[in-house]
């Protein structure tokens, strides 16, 4: 069976055990990845805050490689050299380095090189039911090394998305909005953008240059922006390619052809990021704000009640559970239930266990068709913090 060595001091060595055990009983195979990684699949999904984070050097050959940033995405490609079409019911658990980038001076829970433990469940088509056993797994597995006190916030990011699809507007708007989900003051400047017709004609953008373009005839698009590039005498700025000019310009002169996103809409997209509520009572908040809308995302919220309930017969408290609707970690690969563990000792900025749900990522990966996907991981550094009763 592949492993990493252990950590070396006894008490993390020792918490490490009884985590991979813990798992070990509930079905996951042990697998070891390599530490150096090519960069591209972590530079394209793991979202900025991770990016900026991320060791990146180049060998002898020219490749981008990086140290891993977290495990899961290592997985993912092991998963995926075993079964090319990802569709393949597989259970995977780990221990290993974990190399990120602190900005300062790095801290014992937040260190440049720090441990991670976790789990990665592939193909499993009872989307709710995988969601709470991978939650219950990973608290049994907390409980296992003597942690007692746990405060669990779950998010779920198909409300969010149930919500844009509801709504009437582009793709394009929805693609943006979910892209910015994850950064409140930028998502909110592009919220508001969508509600002004100004805004939506880019009048910083060159006006002779997107009105020629028709967002129907993308192919004729990238000549037209070639012309004008060579008859205005301009060259290509920064790191964005002829195809990715083009593309954002499409998207600017289709943008100007629009309706802006009706205010009321707009408001409700807002209100629904700022739920923060014990998670029994999620659903009936949500509710309250779609009522006056008349908008129905019913299978986005009996998808989240049933979740809770099969929770509930885990033996999850769902009752002590906070729910934020806007909690998506800082993974952008993340596409629905979401969660983090915190200990009252070292607060909400140092989790102890955090997961969810990636849906989208094998795709992104090479797999031909979207594979049902969630993991969890423990950074064993906090938790020994947390048992040992050390500050942040």
């Amino acid at each position: 069976m592949p492993t990493e060595a252990a950590p070396k001091e006894p008490a993390l060595a020792a918490q490490t055990e009884r985590i991979m055990g813990t798992f070990s009983r509930g079905g996951y195979e042990q697998i070891a990845t390599p530490v150096i990684q090519p960069a591209g699949p972590f530079l394209d999904s793991v979202g900025e805050a991770l990016r900026a984070r991320t060791h990146v050097f180049v060998d002898r050959d020219g490749q981008e490689l990086c140290l891993r940033p977290d495990l899961t995405i290592p997985t993912c490609r092991l998963h995926l050299a075993r079964h090319p079409g990802g569709n393949r019911l597989a259970h995977y658990c780990y221990h290993g380095l974990a190399f990120r980038y602190q900005a300062g001076a790095a801290m014992p829970t937040h260190p440049t090189e720090s441990h991670q433990a976790g789990i990665e469940s592939f193909a499993v088509s009872d989307r709710e039911k995988e969601d709470a056993a991978i939650l219950a797994l990973t608290l049994a597995a907390l409980h296992a090394t003597g942690l007692k006190q746990i405060q669990l916030t779950i998010g779920d990011l198909g409300l969010f998305a149930a919500l844009l699809h509801a709504i009437p507007m582009p793709v394009r708007w929805r693609r943006r909005l979910w892209h910015h989900f994850w950064r409140r003051d930028s998502f909110r400047r592009v919220l508001m953008r969508l509600t002004s017709s100004e805004a939506l004609k880019a009048h910083e953008l060159p006006r002779d240059l997107v009105g020629r373009l028709d967002p129907a005839n993308p192919k004729a698009a990238e000549a037209i922006v070639i012309e004008y590039l060579e008859r205005s005498g301009l060259g290509i700025y920064g790191t964005r390619t002829i195809p990715e000019m083009t593309e954002r310009l499409l998207a600017a002169a289709a943008d100007a052809r629009e309706a802006p996103l009706d205010l009321a809409a707009a408001a409700l997209i807002d209100s629904l990021t700022l739920v923060r509520t014990p998670a029994p009572q999620a659903v009936r908040r949500v509710c309250d704000l779609l009522r006056p809308h008349k908008i129905n995302i019913e299978p986005a919220l009996v998808s989240f009640r049933r979740r809770l309930d099969l929770l509930d017969r885990l033996g999850v408290d769902t009752g002590e559970a906070e729910f934020s609707a806007v909690f998506g970690r800082s993974l952008e690969y993340y596409t629905g239930f979401v969660f983090q563990a915190v200990s009252p000792k070292l607060g909400t900025t140092n989790p102890i266990a955090s997961g969810g749900r990636y849906d989208g990522l094998l795709t992104d990966l090479g797999a031909p068709h979207p594979v049902p996907a969630i993991g969890s991981c423990i950074h064993t550094e906090r938790l020994h913090a947390a048992l040992h009763g050390d500050g942040p």
